[in-house]
């Protein structure tokens, strides 16, 4: 028998060591143990919680996980395929960061993936874009590669594609409920995309693909019986784009609406709630799944591990980064509309010269209407090339994805100097993923204040350095940090003393 210490606290806590955690009553004190003693009674017994029991026990089975965590998409394959294979080789998912990849690259990242990982847990991120035919490649190139679980990110409403995605193969099973061989986890930050989500596809969609011959009348006829997603992950304050909404108010508000939702629709299988963005700590995975989160979903923390697809010089940047060294700044993508991101502001004059440019395109309708002094020192100082050679650039560019954008911006001086801005935003990004010194003022390096509080939690640890992060661990001590926290708070409610009890310590070598 042991009783909790600060000595012994951490061996037992969490552990495998042992499975109840027993509180008794010794000289009028309220203390906790590992056993009992011959004759000793408890007071009551607790479960010693382990990093596996939290989350949905579906969740895990439909993935085939031990942990319900997913760690998130970042694009431009940040989030690597190195690293879908050491998060699913440890019991963990991840999705691989497709967004900004051609289709060949895709393709070539899932061969990858299926040769390591068998049992299909993994996802590949399929991210709301403007190009339809692009976007509609990348649905059929999923269905044919069998990829059973897609995360679809960025949706203000559900495109053909993903419908398609989504539709394609639905069976009738013996017991009368829908097979459904495409999961679907969105990401979503607005009560009307949780709506969208939640809801069966758009008929007419659905009947536009019956037409077309993509679909068959009986995946017609089922898709009235299914909702568009299995897993919908609550997006907080998360690096990139970002309505920075606070976790707390915003997870229980979704959960409330879903249970509606999903009580009108009667659907044969309840669609679950996940937390994402801010989730860099064990406290802060806890409090996810306390308010009632299925599963949690990280992020800006994994960008810094040893496995992500960026660069060593932006991993260095990333460990050191505290809260505070986050800002929003104007994105490329939806550079015209005021769209912005969460990016590092430490380090490098990204956000500071997006905010530049973007305030030339409000004031000027072409480029031709800048002053020349101006004129020159956005080249000079900003993009640092001349705009001739940028356009060329980026008529190179456009001729492969979408000519008319050439041709609308060749007629209209605004929209012209919006691609040319662009250029800049987005080449940003990668000079960043590439390790670019040259422009390692101008690197866009998107991250949440969750990076921030994961690299002071670390603080002394092995994890402390860059070059010891590996992602499963990472991801294996949010979720033990989530136990030993939960199970500190039990004590507390039976009035047992934990002032004495060390704090959780990240150790090495326990996944």
């Amino acid at each position: 028998m042991a009783y909790l210490n600060k000595e012994n606290c951490l061996k037992i806590l969490a552990s495998s060591k042992c499975d109840t955690i027993y509180i008794v009553k010794k000289d009028g004190v309220f203390l906790a143990a590992d056993s009992l003693e011959k004759g000793q009674k408890a007071v009551a017994k607790i479960p010693n919680i382990k990093p596996g029991m939290f989350g949905s026990e579906e969740f895990k089975n439909d993935y085939h996980v031990k942990y319900a965590l997913c760690g998130g998409a970042m694009a431009n394959s940040i989030a690597s395929t190195k690293m879908v294979i050491e998060l699913g080789k440890h019991g963990f998912i991840g999705s691989f960061g497709a967004g900004g990849c051609s289709n060949s690259v895709i393709e070539k990242a899932i061969d990858e993936i299926q040769k390591e990982l068998k049992a299909g847990n993994f996802m590949i991120n399929m991210l709301a874009t403007r190009n339809s035919i692009k976007e509609m490649e990348l649905a059929e190139l999923l269905i044919r590669k069998n990829v059973t679980a897609v995360e679809a990110s960025a949706y203000i409403r559900i495109s053909e594609a993903l419908i398609y995605y989504r539709v394609n193969g639905l069976k009738r099973k013996k017991d009368g409920t829908v097979f459904i061989p495409h999961k679907i986890m969105a990401k979503i930050s607005r009560e009307e995309v949780l709506r969208l989500f939640l809801t069966p596809p758009d008929e007419r969609i659905v009947n536009r693909l019956l037409e077309t011959g993509r679909i068959s009348i009986d995946e017609a006829l089922l898709a009235k019986e299914i909702p568009m997603a299995d897993d919908i992950t609550v997006e907080a304050d998360s690096g990139g784009h970002t309505d920075g909404r606070p976790l707390v108010s915003m997870l229980p508000s979704m959960i409330a609406l879903s249970n509606r939702l999903q009580n009108q629709y009667n659907y044969k299988r309840k669609v679950r709630i996940g937390a994402g963005g801010g989730i860099g700590t064990g406290l802060s995975a806890l409090g996810a799944f306390l308010m009632g989160a299925s599963y949690v979903v990280t992020g800006s923390i994994n960008q810094s591990c040893v496995e992500a697809g960026t660069s060593s010089y932006v991993k260095e940047i990333l460990k050191d980064v505290e809260m505070a060294d986050v800002v929003m700044a104007p994105c490329a993508d939806m550079f015209e509309i005021g769209g912005r991101v969460q990016v590092i502001k430490k380090g490098t004059m990204y956000a500071q010269n997006a905010q530049r440019l973007y305030e030339y395109y409000l004031k000027y309708t072409s480029l031709d209407e800048i002053p020349d002094k101006e004129k020159e020192k956005i080249q000079k100082r900003i993009v640092k090339r001349n705009f001739e050679d940028i356009w060329e650039n980026t008529k190179e560019y456009f001729k492969k994805i979408d000519p008319s954008k050439i041709k609308d911006a060749e007629e209209n001086g605004k929209k012209k100097m919006a691609l040319i801005f662009r250029w800049y935003l987005g080449s940003s990004s990668r000079w960043a993923v590439n390790g670019d010194l040259e422009h390692k003022m101008d690197m866009q390096i998107w991250c949440g204040q969750s990076l921030g509080a994961f690299n002071q939690w670390v603080k002394g640890t092995y994890l402390e350095l860059a070059k010891d992060r590996k992602v499963a661990e990472v991801s294996y001590q949010i979720l033990k940090g989530a136990a030993y926290s939960y199970i500190i708070n039990l004590l507390r409610m039976y009035q047992v003393d934990t002032s004495s009890y060390s704090n959780f310590t990240i150790e090495k070598g326990n996944i």
